[in-house]
């Protein structure tokens, strides 16, 4: 005999039967939400649609435009095209393949062998998936002991999982089953294959897209839009990352308790160094370049990255002056508002861009500039005697999130500008199939900073994250392409670094805080790093801009 339980849903009771799953209880729900439900809250914690109802709850819905539900899309996504390539291709394949990095709303994926895939793989992996998606298999959960996962991906040839589950604290695991393939994920997944309508394969280089859609717009497949330049960059990270025999979180943890990570820092603060050094001379060899306008997003290291630009620049024989545009901001009185009524520093009405077209081409003019300083505290401009001239070995390292929007700079003959977009552009992937979205490390990187020279909390940066996001990707990302050159600020080893002083402040958001879930799923990620000492991290490493210790005042 059923037992009928009550489910409270956005403050009315309901009766179910029990055992009845989440996923039906949401397919009563669904007319009622503009986006595909895709996991439920019961009581306050995260359920996956296929688990059932065994007790009275309060029960809300996460849809795939929620940030936690579009994760769960992209993992799902995931899955289905690697069952699609091991049923195609073969296990070969679909063990070695990788998803490397993403471009806008594309997910490259390729073989580090140097596989070639050819239009013909495409359109079946294409095919397949769309079949897997028909036939609404289940997307079956598992838990393993430990042991027993480690045995079965060693006897699936998949030694980057048995390597990353090696360090891990738990005694058992999640294994993902879809159609007889077997994967592991880090986050939650849909129910089934027909939950994962919304994809596109297509060709690219060596490997191809998974196209997949945007959590505002989660039912439209936009066309794919090629970034060479970024691609170029984010291939570079992950070559580096194979150069140092470090490209998953598990190379990492061996690197650590080998005791080689002294080493492993070294030689990846040389690589950057190196890219440092190319790039002055770059800027030499082109000649008459008097401003180097220096862009990226959040935590991306620009102020480090260019003070030793500077220093580059110097073994030339050039006299780099730094400038910041944050310099520039107009008072705080009188910076415009967004639409829920905060101050918003995002975007290019924040900045006196008139003051500084003024400025800038005074100074290529000859003239003496008295240059201004903001006060953060009082929130305004001031002038304190910092007066420049510019000589003929003279030359302005300008950095600030506007840095390469034509308009900042509207004034400055094109010649005389050199232009960097600079990035954490994270080449390391826990596994082949589960990698690190670039925002997470720079999200770490932040609320370590913030905490440190602010005094902000974990939960007041994860709150803000999302306009800061919304900021990117209306400002700097547009621009990105437009770039001399770009920077790889990533460096392999910091995560393992930030993880002592991120975990603390993390461990601080209550679960009565917005910000907890999010909170949870960047501990829970962190778990599989084992920490690393900051002590052998040097001076001017760009990671010192966030944890402190810095040479630079940054």
């Amino acid at each position: 005999m059923q037992t009928q339980l009550t489910v409270t849903i956005s403050g009315k009771k309901e009766t179910y039967e029990s055992g009845i799953s989440y996923g039906k209880i949401a397919e009563v729900h669904q007319a009622n939400y503009d986006s595909p439900i895709a996991l439920v809250l019961v009581n306050g914690k995260i359920r996956e649609l296929h688990r059932t109802l065994n007790r009275d709850c309060e029960l809300s819905f996460i849809t795939l435009k929620d940030q936690i539900g579009h994760k769960t899309y992209v993992r799902s996504a995931t899955m289905l095209l690697f069952t699609a390539i091991d049923h195609i291709l073969g296990k070969e394949v679909a063990e070695k393949a990788r998803v490397a990095f993403t471009i806008g709303l594309g997910y490259y994926c390729h073989l580090h062998e140097g596989y070639q895939f050819t239009d013909e793989d495409v359109s079946k992996i294409n095919e397949t998936m769309h079949d897997l998606v028909s036939r609404d298999l289940a997307i079956e959960k598992i838990n393993y002991p430990i042991d027993d996962a480690m045995a079965l991906f060693k006897s699936r040839n998949m030694s980057e999982k048995e390597k990353l589950f090696k360090y891990r604290r738990s005694s058992s695991v999640n294994i993902y089953c879809l159609d007889g393939y077997y994967d592991y994920y880090y986050g939650y997944m849909l129910p089934s294959t027909r939950y994962i309508k919304y994809f596109n394969v297509i060709r690219y280089d060596k490997g191809f897209m998974l196209i997949l859609p945007d959590r505002k717009t989660p039912e439209i497949i936009s066309d794919f839009v090629p970034r060479e330049k970024l691609f170029k960059t984010l291939l570079t990270g992950e070559q580096w990352g194979k150069k140092m025999d470090v490209s998953t979180v598990g190379d990492l943890n061996n690197a650590a308790c080998d005791g080689h990570i002294n080493s492993l820092i070294l030689v990846q603060e040389a690589l950057q160094e190196h890219r440092i050094g190319e790039i002055a001379q770059t800027i030499v060899k082109r000649g008459g370049v008097k401003f180097v306008m220096i862009a990226g997003p959040s935590s991306s290291g620009k102020t480090t990255f260019s003070h030793r630009l500077a220093i580059q620049l110097k073994t030339y024989g050039l006299t780099p002056h730094p400038i910041g545009l944050d310099d520039y901001y107009i008072d705080r009185d009188k910076t415009p508002r967004d639409e829920n009524g905060n101050l918003n520093f995002e975007i290019l009405e924040a900045i006196d861009v008139k003051q500084f077209n003024q400025d800038m081409c005074d100074l290529l003019a000859g003239h003496v500039v008295d240059m201004p300083s903001f006060n953060f505290l009082t929130g305004k401009r001031e002038y304190k005697g910092n007066r420049k001239k510019l000589g003929p070995d003279d030359i302005l390292v300008i950095e600030g999130i506007h840095g390469l929007n034509p308009k900042t700079s509207h004034s400055l003959p094109d010649e005389s500008k050199f232009k960097i977009y600079i990035s954490c552009l994270t080449g390391l992937n826990v596994d082949s199939h589960n990698r690190i979205p670039t925002t997470d490390s720079r999200l770490l990187r932040r609320l370590v900073r913030d905490s440190r020279t602010r005094g902000a909390s974990a939960a007041r940066t994860i709150g803000m994250w999302a306009s800061v996001r919304r900021g990117e990707e209306e400002y700097i990302f547009p621009y990105q392409e437009d770039a001399d050159e770009m920077f790889n600020s990533a460096l392999i080893y910091e995560l393992a670094v930030l993880k002592q002083y991120a975990e603390p402040l993390l461990f601080q958001i209550t679960k009565e805080e917005e910000e907890y879930y999010e909170a949870k799923r960047l501990l829970k990620f962190l778990e599989y790093f084992i920490g690393v000492s900051s002590e052998g991290v040097p001076n001017n490493s760009i990671c010192r801009e966030f944890i402190g210790g810095s040479i630079f005042h940054a």
